[in-house]
């Protein structure tokens, strides 16, 4: 009686925060009770009332159970933590040494390959991207006052469009597949639709066949007398007009067809792109890129030549390159691309200029710049390009009539773009712009693939006042424009498609490493909320800040021992009746 009595006067007494020793239950001053029961907040509950009377004497104290789960708590709270640390050393030691980058980049390398099967050798084979050859026309309006001595005036029409198609044909691996042979079949479809007009309009020019053959004979006093007696008997000035179709792809000259008598190897059709459609420039040998990635589709040799002999210094004379429609894997802005292009009979070259995007594509865009075709004093290495050796031309402008037959053909970019401002101002009727007349390759820097692409490129003719030609009359020397193409591709959709899964792919790997540090800082942050909730100041005993309090539940008869709230959180703990009375005597 008297021990329940005692038990029944201190039912809500504050108990001290550390616990006595107790014999044979487990408690030390030094360690915090452990408890069975935690409720996370304050508990709103309407807290019952408790006596003793149904405490058994058989109740046992989970002593170690208890502890071994505060125990097990806190090595997943310091595990959570050692694991954010490593995480987040990993991702930072894998960015800074680009390891992800690198084996997307070796996967790459692999792929893109001239070799059966893969699909880099489809696309170099058959091109699926429609490619279309589009025509600009310089028709002279003045052709009287140009002979009087006047400034030519030109009005641009077009464009005439044609459908590009050109597969590699008859090809043919060499030793042992690093280098593989072809011949690049071009063929034009005319397209009504994309064009102004049909290929029968007519535009004024200058008679190149005529103005090649006074070029040729001007020195030649008695032979230039008599083939200008002949022009003047068959009405044959310097200046012709002829329809678009002719222009292009040839028609009988009157000209050529009479000295065609005395030179029966003479071909009497004349055509800017005379002999090209339904057919090919000759036969290339590509490196496959089986042995270094960067020899990808770059020309070993043009029509079993690998160098040329139209230039006056080797360097101007070197093959080098791909032929412009193919590139290597893993481009860096930092990288020189060169070409090499038949058609303006030379290599070239061109550099980073920004970043674009073409359907979602990301990518680089280059063009070459204007020390290409600069004059010596801006770039002394053109000096090669110079035909005769010492006679140039100036910037912006390149003089092929050495591997154009003879013909007094000067190429330069649209609207002599990036050329001196000489020749713009000798013709009226130019206007260059960069945005409609530079020529640019927008390319996917992981694979090389072309997402974009734009030749431009203008025929002019060089026209002078020849004095044993009558023809020429009083004209002044000057480039004359005659036409300007632009050549351009665009991805198709369904390449789009496979490309866009390779990039996908790309930025999952690669961002891996900046996923490792964002999971280390999550982890982190968890181990820190862990850490700080976990805190018991020196003042407190539990894992709850506060009092521990004995109380009975006088409807039940149960006794517990409930410490105060830290953090939210409270704990009731029961305690066997032997604690109790133990307690109790103190």
């Amino acid at each position: 009686m008297e021990h329940s009595s005692r038990l029944n006067d201190s039912g809500s007494r504050r108990l001290s925060k550390k616990a006595e020793v107790v014999e044979g239950i487990g408690f030390t001053r030094d360690v915090d009770l452990c408890y069975i029961e935690q409720v996370a907040g304050p508990s709103k509950q309407t807290q019952p009332t408790f006596t003793e009377a149904n405490v058994s004497s058989g109740d046992h104290w989970p002593t170690s159970a208890c502890c071994f789960t505060m125990l097990l708590k806190s090595c997943c709270i310091y595990t959570i933590g050692v694991f954010s640390i490593l995480i987040l050393i990993s991702g930072i030691v894998l960015v800074l040494s680009d390891v992800f980058p690198h084996i997307v980049q070796s996967v790459v390398k692999k792929e893109v390959v001239l070799k059966n099967g893969t699909m880099a050798f489809e696309a170099w084979e058959n091109p699926p991207a429609p490619i279309y050859m589009q025509f600009y026309f310089f028709n002279l309006t003045n052709p009287m006052e140009v002979l009087d001595g006047d400034r030519p005036a030109v009005v641009e029409i077009g464009p005439y469009t044609y459908r590009e198609y050109r597969p590699m044909e008859q090809v043919n691996f060499q030793d042992n597949g690093t280098k593989v042979s072809a011949v690049n079949t071009k063929t034009y479809i005319f397209q009504p639709n994309m064009s102004r007009g049909p290929e029968s309009d007519l535009i004024r020019t200058v008679n190149i066949p005529a103005m090649t053959v006074m070029e040729k004979f001007k020195d030649n006093f008695i032979v230039a007398n008599v083939i200008s007696s002949y022009m003047t008997g068959t009405d044959q000035g310097l200046f012709v007009t002829h329809t678009v179709g002719e222009l292009l792809w040839g028609y009988e000259d009157g000209l050529l067809k009479a000295l065609k008598t005395f030179q029966p190897d003479l071909d009497d059709v004349f055509g800017l792109f005379y002999k090209t459609n339904a057919s090919n420039d000759g036969e290339y040998v590509f490196f496959s890129g089986q042995e270094n990635y960067k020899d990808f589709a770059r020309v070993d040799t043009w029509n079993s030549q690998s160098s040329l002999d139209w230039w006056t210094s080797d360097e101007c004379n070197m093959i080098n390159g791909t032929n412009g429609a193919f590139f290597h894997s893993v481009i860096t802005k930092n990288e020189t691309l060169y070409m090499f292009s038949s058609d303006l009979c030379r290599s070239l070259y061109a550099v980073y200029e920004e970043d674009v995007n073409v359907k979602g594509i990301p990518g680089y865009r280059f063009s070459p710049p204007s020390e290409v075709f600069a004059n010596l004093t801006v770039n002394p290495a053109n000096a090669g390009f110079c035909v005769p050796a010492g006679n140039c031309l100036g910037s912006g402008v390149l003089n092929v009539s050495g591997c154009k037959q003879g013909a007094p053909i000067i190429m330069s970019s649209p609207h002599f773009y990036q050329a001196d401002e000489k020749y713009v101002q000798d013709v009226f009727g130019m206007n260059p712009e960069k945005e409609q007349h530079q020529t640019t390759i927008d390319i996917n820097p992981l694979t090389g693939i072309v997402l974009q692409a734009a030749k431009r490129l203008q025929v002019n003719v060089y026209v002078e006042k020849i004095p044993s030609f009558s023809q020429t009359g009083d004209v002044r020397t000057v480039v004359l424009p005659v036409v300007y193409l632009n050549e351009s591709v665009l991805i198709d959709d369904e390449s789009v498609a496979k490309l866009k899964a390779i990039v996908t792919e790309q930025n999952v790997v690669v961002n891996i490493p900046f996923m490792l540090i964002g999971l280390g800082i999550i982890l982190g942050g968890i181990f820190m909320f862990l850490m700080c909730r976990q805190k018991v100041p020196e003042s407190t005993a539990g894992p709850c800040n506060g009092d521990v309090t004995r109380v009975e539940d006088r409807t039940t008869g149960a006794v517990h021992i409930r410490t105060g709230q830290q953090l939210g959180c409270e704990v009731a703990i029961r305690l066997p009746h032997s604690v109790l009375e133990l307690w109790a005597v103190t």
